[in-house]
């Protein structure tokens, strides 16, 4: 009768109280009847009655929980109430027995690092210098050398490229010839005339800092270098040295420390002389010297990511792997050994040259650094527009072989020598690897696969493999221990979308939601919107972490001069940044990697636009076990909401909390440089802390609750069996 009841329309509020009855559990009733004013009610007043003669008569038997579950019955079908129940329009019961509990994965929720945007050249890797090894424009001369400029004019100096370089795989120099000199008739200006670089978009430089500079030069006659750090327009000096030198005939590498006596987010590098002659420069570097532990990260970037606490970082892409030709894919052995000696490769999906600084080495120490897993996203054979016949795969998969031996292999094997001359001795903890992005459909992506996947088992057979095709609805027809899962749509669809994997099979491969935004109109360039949407469906990935091993958001940065696509999680420039809502939503979930979930009911006159899960989890900072609830309100109006604790002891719970809210007074409010923090989780005291909760939920908002446990998980007392529910 009452699965009749649970099938009704709710249209009113004494409906719902009679749907919300039926959903509990004997324990849950008497503690309704004995909460507020509920005791009153004659059904309260029979059925705690017959719990004491029952209990007198028969003990805590099964006659006794089928007596109070047939009142249970009557009072659903029979009580209607005239007024709500104290104003509340949704109930959560959270069923917090060890019989209900299930541990979630240790990295469901983590971070997709891909070089778009600017991302890492300009972006989370600190290098300064925009086009270090004058490489860019190709291994071509004559050949672009921008963002490089000249400081003076063609009656003073010539600029040009060449292939006189002292590095094989990067032969262009660059060749300045200085026609002025400090003496005779045709006199060089004050200060000399010279190069100049503005890095990304202008160098961030601050007063009291070091830099670090390093750059080759060669030269038939002696040098005398004017290296600065100025304004952009070189009329301020931030930092000054001067490089001279008797004899550089043959390539010479000179370093030297910068100390900034003022700051400037827009500054450049200047090369300037006064003295008549050729001088050759190549490979010019320009670093922080308080880089993340020396690692070569932008502190500020690297510390917003460490804050998210990823359980994993998937890497370097996306489609900046696949490239649109094979020609401009990443291959990974292009991107180790000294940095001098990378060719670097012109990203041809995103349109932009990067010089590889950022490579296969720093992905790993990265996720090394981050505490977080590494998933290494390879190339297998396919780009956007060609396909490797799989007669032809081989060299490929030896290729994805090598690069896992890079990170896995002993310091005595061929490619983990070269990861221990880099500085990391001891292998790298790679057990991921994905063998492509998005090519399920694309020709040979099957056949190769299978070629890549059996070499792979072969060689290390506890890596698992991630394969590009979805298998949420039906079964893969090829082996894998994980499968790609990417959506990106409006944020009503996004949010539909939280019980995407309830029907997905319990067996087989697992879903790996590798890319999850928000895109288009309700994005904007990073609104609430779009954040409660995808708030909203990861509650459903919490609730289905069974099947569910990752997901992470995408794009993870954006350079603001360079917005390639949006929305992003971390927006940024030469010297600051923020998190879009998106971001912020994140934070949410962090605590979720290894939490155990808790069954929880929902039950509402606005179900379609509420979505909760509840977790206790254990907080890494003070050592103590919390329970959280986590509700996102997707819809335009307040609701009260009753949470109702059961199958825990009310003493093992305090009775104050944490209240934590992501809301703004417009849904497509976002955040921005002006005003960072428009759209940010904003926490109180939650004083009505315990078993029977009654809060508000903000129109438009993410709320969490989480309430301090005395004891952990294992410890709890009661296990009411009789609550069913899903998770």
């Amino acid at each position: 009768m009452c699965s009749q009841i649970q099938n009704t329309s709710l249209v009113s509020s004494s409906k719902i109280q009679s749907q919300f009855i039926c959903y509990l559990s004997t324990t849950q009733f008497v503690d309704l009847c004995n909460s507020h004013s509920f005791s009153s009610w004659p059904a309260c007043t029979k059925a705690t009655k017959t719990q004491v003669s029952s209990e007198e008569s028969m003990g805590r038997s099964c006659d006794h929980d089928a007596l109070i579950l047939g009142l249970l019955i009557g009072f659903c079908v029979l009580f209607q109430c005239s007024a709500t129940l104290l104003d509340t329009n949704a109930f959560l019961v959270v069923n917090a027995s060890k019989s209900s509990t299930r541990k979630m994965p240790e990295s469901l929720f983590g971070v997709f690092f891909e070089e778009i945007n600017h991302a890492g050249a300009g972006g989370l890797w600190a290098e300064l210098i925009s086009n270090r090894g004058f490489e860019s424009g190709g291994q071509h001369s004559p050949s672009i050398i921008a963002p490089w400029s000249i400081i003076g004019d063609e009656s003073m100096l010539k600029v040009s490229t060449d292939f006189s370089s002292c590095f094989k795989q990067n032969p262009i120099a660059l060749r300045m010839e200085v026609v002025c000199d400090d003496h005779g008739t045709n006199i060089c200006p004050d200060g000399g005339v010279g190069i100049y670089n503005p890095g990304h978009w202008g160098m961030n430089i601050e007063e009291g800092k070091t830099y670090n500079l390093v750059f080759y030069i060669r030269s038939s006659g002696s040098i005398n270098v004017s290296v600065s750090l100025t304004d952009s327009i070189g009329v301020q000096t931030l930092a000054t040295t001067n490089i001279i030198a008797s004899d550089v005939s043959n390539w010479t590498k000179m370093e030297t420390k910068l100390e900034a006596k003022g700051s400037n987010p827009n500054s450049r590098l200047q090369l300037k002389t006064d003295k008549k002659g050729i001088v050759w420069f190549d490979q010019v570097s320009l670093m922080p010297s308080d880089t993340y532990k020396g690692h070569g990260f932008r502190n500020d970037l690297f510390k917003m990511v460490a804050d998210m606490k990823p359980g994993f970082i998937r890497f370097p892409g996306g489609c900046f792997v696949e490239g649109e030709y094979l020609r401009n894919a990443f291959r990974w052995k292009e991107t180790v050994g000294p940095w001098e000696e990378r060719p670097g490769h012109f990203g041809d999906v995103w349109m932009y040259w990067t010089e590889d600084a950022l490579g296969h080495f720093e992905f790993f120490q990265l996720a090394e650094d981050l505490g977080a897993a590494p998933i290494w996203v390879f190339n297998n054979g396919i780009s956007h527009k060609e396909s490797v016949d799989p007669s032809n795969i081989m060299p490929f998969v030896q290729e994805a072989l090598d690069g896992i031996e890079f990170a896995r292999g002993d310091s005595n094997s061929t490619w983990g020598s070269v990861r221990a001359a880099m500085g990391h001795p001891k292998p790298f903890d790679l057990k991921y690897v994905a063998i492509g992005n998005e090519d399920c459909w694309l020709k040979n992506y099957r056949a190769n696969y299978l070629q890549f996947y059996a070499a792979i088992q072969k060689a290390y057979p506890d890596i698992k493999m991630i394969s590009n095709c979805d298998g949420s609805n039906s079964p893969l027809d090829h082996p894998a221990d994980m499968y790609d899962f990417h959506i990106y749509a409006n944020a009503s669809t996004v949010f539909s979308m939280a019980n995407t994997f309830d029907h997905t099979s319990r067996v087989g491969p697992k879903a790996f939601v590798s890319e999850y935004a928000v895109t288009g109109n309700d994005a904007g360039s990073g609104s609430l919107l779009g954040a409660l949407a995808e708030a909203g469906f990861l509650i459903g990935v919490e609730k289905n972490s069974d099947v569910v091993e990752m997901a992470s958001y995408a794009p993870l940065f954006v350079n603001t001069n360079d917005r390639r696509w949006m929305p992003d999680a971390i927006v940024f420039d030469s010297s600051q940044s923020y998190g879009t809502p998106s971001y912020w939503m994140q934070h949410f979930f962090k605590e979720s990697n290894g939490a155990t979930l808790l069954k929880s009911t929902l039950q509402s006159n606005s179900s379609t636009s509420l979505e909760a899960s509840a977790i206790v989890y254990r907080d890494t900072e003070d050592d103590k076990n919390y329970l959280r609830v986590k509700v996102v309100n997707f819809g335009s109006n307040t609701v009260n909401l009753k949470i109702m604790i059961d199958g825990v002891d009310a003493n093992l719970l305090e009775t104050s909390g944490s209240k934590t809210v992501l809301s703004s007074t417009n849904v497509r409010d976002e955040n921005s440089f002006a005003n960072p923090n428009k759209v940010t989780p904003v926490k109180s005291l939650l004083e009505t802390a315990g078993k029977n909760m009654d809060v508000v939920l903000l129109p438009h908002s993410l709320t969490c609750f989480d309430v301090l446990m005395k004891s952990d998980i294992t410890q709890m007392t009661s296990d009411d069996k009789s609550y069913v529910s899903s998770m």
